[in-house]
């Protein structure tokens, strides 16, 4: 293999196209530089310069060898000032993970103080719900989780990010816009309910089971993703319990209700992270980032 020595003694001739000016710019003689082209020659396998008595001139292999040679230095150069960079957090990679309703929230703000701290930092954004997100952090396949509580906090280490309503979402002109009050239980009796799916949306199923007396015969359809249904409320299909960022979707036919039982702000989204911190990014954003966003 050849070594970088030889690729620089190469450079060199090819673009002096004289061996003694080469090894001048080199400060070394001319012998041992020869012997460097001639062992670089032999390991790639043919003649890189055409040389006599009055000139040096490149081969046809000679100039592709060339723009390849000065490639692989200039990553030489560069490598350590990367490895550096990477390992004091200012370039690499963060793998983030977030929710859908983060989605449409915060994570736009979110993204564009990070892009301000670490510019040179690449994030890779996964969309996915609190449960993969939290294996995901486990595994080491995601630096930080935008998730609902709980977790296990021995484990994972986070910040409050955001807090909010829950709303009542009807279709546009339902009777229950008509009302000059918060929505109460006693309203929802006989209504057509679009609920969270107990498994697959366990945090807002929790919650609403909490804040509210549903009324299960009343569920007539089970879904995982807040967008889905709000899409259903559109579409009449009945009224469902949303958290107050589902606004910002803008589907057309959905109005957006107060709850008398909404207890002031408790949908939550934090930021969570492994205890054991590995990667520098990370590492550097944490010391850096201020959390309270809202």
């Amino acid at each position: 293999m050849f070594t970088f020595d030889q690729l620089a003694g190469f450079i060199a001739v090819a673009e002096e196209l004289h061996f003694g000016r080469a090894a001048e710019r080199l400060s070394m003689t001319q012998p041992p530089l020869s012997r460097q082209i001639q062992k670089l020659e032999k390991t790639v396998g043919t003649e890189l310069l055409e040389r006599d008595n009055r000139k040096v001139q490149l081969t046809h292999a000679g100039q592709a060898f060339l723009e390849e040679a000065r490639r692989l230095m200039a990553l030489a150069d560069r490598a350590p000032v990367t490895a550096r960079r990477i390992a004091s957090g200012r370039s690499g990679l963060l793998r983030i993970g977030f929710t859908a309703t983060s989605g449409f929230s915060i994570l736009g703000p979110l993204l564009e103080e990070i892009g301000v701290l670490l510019p040179d930092v690449d994030i890779d954004l996964h969309e996915l719900v609190t449960g993969e997100q939290i294996k995901g952090l486990q595994t080491g396949e995601l630096d930080l989780g935008l998730a609902r509580p709980p977790f296990d906090t021995d484990v994972f280490d986070s910040r409050m990010l955001y807090r909010e309503s829950m709303m009542l979402a009807v279709p546009t002109g339902h009777r229950l816009s008509f009302l000059e009050r918060d929505v109460t239980d006693a309203d929802l009796k006989d209504e057509p309910l679009i609920m969270h799916s107990p498994t697959q949306a366990r945090y807002f199923y929790d919650l609403v089971i909490r804040l509210l007396p549903v009324q299960h015969g009343n569920v007539v359809h089970t879904v995982s993703q807040i967008l889905t249904m709000v899409s259903l409320v559109a579409a009449k299909r009945g009224v469902a319990f949303v958290p107050h960022s589902a606004v910002k979707l803008g589907i057309e036919g959905v109005q957006f209700l107060p709850l008398a039982s909404s207890d002031g702000e408790p949908v939550e989204l934090h930021a969570i992270w492994n205890r054991r911190v590995t990667n520098p990014s990370l590492a550097r954003l944490l010391r850096n980032f201020d959390f309270n966003t809202n």
